[in-house]
């Protein structure tokens, strides 16, 4: 396999937890969103707050159905064997979200180690 047939499947297993992530109907199960995050996953949401695994659990929990919000500028990059950093926006109420993830993959699996978004001023 050549280093870029690894990145590619790296990044696109990265995008797809990403994208399951954000996915409203995922989010309300608690079961499916602990499975794509990382035992020792850490965000810093665009609030401020700092969330582990357990706590984020109860804000995704509480998000409500209705459409993932819109994804814009996604790009990931291969940082080392395992670990993908993924940038992209989001933008839910004429609020738009820098955010930055890396995933790990550990156990044959990909899970979501870190998190971070930061909010935008509408251009």
């Amino acid at each position: 396999m050549s280093g870029s047939d690894e990145e590619e499947r790296s990044v696109r297993a990265a995008v797809e937890g990403e994208l399951r992530l954000l996915d409203p109907a995922v989010r309300a199960l608690p079961e499916a969103v602990t499975e794509l995050l990382d035992p020792e996953f850490t965000e810093f949401g665009a609030s401020g707050r700092r969330y582990d695994r357990t706590s984020v659990l109860a804000v995704t929990s509480a998000d409500g159905a209705g459409p993932p919000a819109p994804v814009t500028a996604m790009s990931g990059t291969l940082l080392a064997p395992g670990l993908v950093h993924l940038t992209f926006m989001t933008e839910s109420d004429g609020r738009r979200v820098r955010r930055n993830s890396i995933w790990r993959r550990t156990e044959s699996r990909w899970r979501l180690y870190f998190h971070q978004g930061t909010p935008v001023k509408a251009a």
